[in-house]
């Protein structure tokens, strides 16, 4: 037998069929977090307060920044970053169960992150300067070999020290803004397209990829080392834990939260400013601790359903949902871009926060339909195959069993 007949074959991307239940459900889920987290950035005309929103809230708008900033500010990304981080360790134990060698595994790895740091370019440079795919690229790419090949010890020690270290630079970030900027980022409220392009070229490349890959390593290596455990793989081996993890989880993000989101809904004004530094650590730290919470949730919800059989239709749209969420990711931002930016319609010029969560919301909603009736009709998201395409070839792109 020669050489070439020996050596393993890459598998290519996983059949949908094959992929675990809980990780498509949080990441379907998690995109509702990325939609109300995103969409208030878009919104420019008015002075800014705490974490970039708006001041001069009415009753509806403190509700909503009340609520928003307990349960989604600063706990999606985490939550993204955790998925992101497990997705990696499936990938690298599919390939390790056909002999493919660890080195060539964390190539691989490398080259996806390379593809995807240039998808994030395009995104953030033609429409949303918050981009996270670049930033997740760049970890891959940076991150490969230790995701691959290595230690707990080296993923847990990793995990921590981007925690202190984002929190250490998170802690400012209840101070208002200098001078009068009645926007978060810039580009939303100039109307020349070319004018708003050229600053969001810099915009993502300071706070889209790398601000937010700062922030968020550390929930990478810590969804690693908990696809080593198959927490969400094997949910209900993990019962016990799953269901520590979500109640502390969110109730942490919930009491760390507080303090910021009564600053941010103006229930708390003019707090001192060692106070200002103090909600902004502690908020977080709430957002890590979200982010694990509403991983371990979406496993106890996995659980759950394999108990009554499967999904049903609505799950069965949020697993589509997560399946895509890479194309349903950047069809959020086409709706926002098309909707609120001054270069586009401009509806986003003073609008209420109540408003942009209603449109965060519907615009989810349309998407999970979108992709609901992809899946039934045997459709991959079209992001998806251009980044297997990218990353295994053009024969790497299993189909998914029609389902009637």
């Amino acid at each position: 037998m020669t050489a070439a007949a020996s050596s393993p074959t890459d598998p290519g991307a996983t059949p949908t069929t094959a992929r675990s239940l809980a990780p498509d459900l949080a990441r379907g889920g998690m995109l509702l977090l990325i939609a109300l987290a995103n969409v208030h950035v878009f919104v420019y005309g008015h002075p800014l307060g705490p974490r970039g929103y708006p001041t001069g809230l009415d009753s509806a708008d403190q509700a909503v920044a009340l609520l928003q900033m307990t349960l989604v500010d600063g706990r999606a990304y985490p939550l993204f970053g955790l998925l992101f981080g497990y997705g990696i360790v499936q990938l690298a134990w599919r390939r390790s169960a056909v002999g493919l060698p660890a080195p060539a595994v964390t190539k691989l790895v490398r080259r996806r992150g390379a593809w995807m740091i240039v998808i994030g370019l395009a995104h953030g440079v033609l429409l949303w300067p918050g981009d996270i795919i670049g930033c997740y690229g760049l970890l891959a790419v940076l991150m490969a070999g230790m995701l691959v090949r290595g230690t707990d010890r080296a993923l847990i020690t990793t995990a921590i020290v981007g925690v202190v270290v984002v929190t250490l630079l998170n802690a400012g970030s209840g101070v208002p803004l200098p001078g009068e900027q009645n926007s978060f980022l810039p580009s939303m409220s100039i109307e020349n397209p070319l004018a708003a392009m050229a600053v969001r070229s810099v915009e993502w490349l300071g706070i889209g990829l790398l601000f937010q890959s700062i922030g968020v390593f550390a929930a990478v290596a810590l969804g690693a080392w908990a696809a080593r455990r198959r927490l969400l793989d094997e949910p209900e081996r993990h019962r016990p834990l799953l269901v520590r993890l979500a109640v502390a989880g969110i109730s942490a993000a919930v009491v760390l939260g507080l303090p910021m989101a009564l600053m941010a809904a103006e229930l708390w004004t003019a707090p001192p400013i060692g106070l200002i530094v103090l909600a902004g650590a502690l908020h977080t730290v709430g957002g890590y601790a979200g982010g694990i919470g509403y991983a371990a949730a979406f496993g106890l919800l996995a659980i759950r359903l394999a108990q009554r059989g499967g999904p049903g239709p609505v799950t069965h749209a949020l697993q589509a949902c997560g399946q895509r969420s890479l194309s349903c990711y950047l069809a959020q931002s086409v709706v926002f871009v098309a909707l609120l930016p001054a270069w586009t319609l401009g509806l986003g010029n003073d609008a209420h926060l109540w408003q942009t969560a209603l449109l965060a919301i519907g615009t989810w909603l349309v998407i999970l339909l979108v992709a609901d009736a992809s899946e039934r009709a045997g459709y991959r998201g079209p992001a998806e195959i251009l980044l297997r395409r990218l990353t295994y070839g053009p024969r790497s792109t299993p189909q998914p069993a029609r389902t009637s």
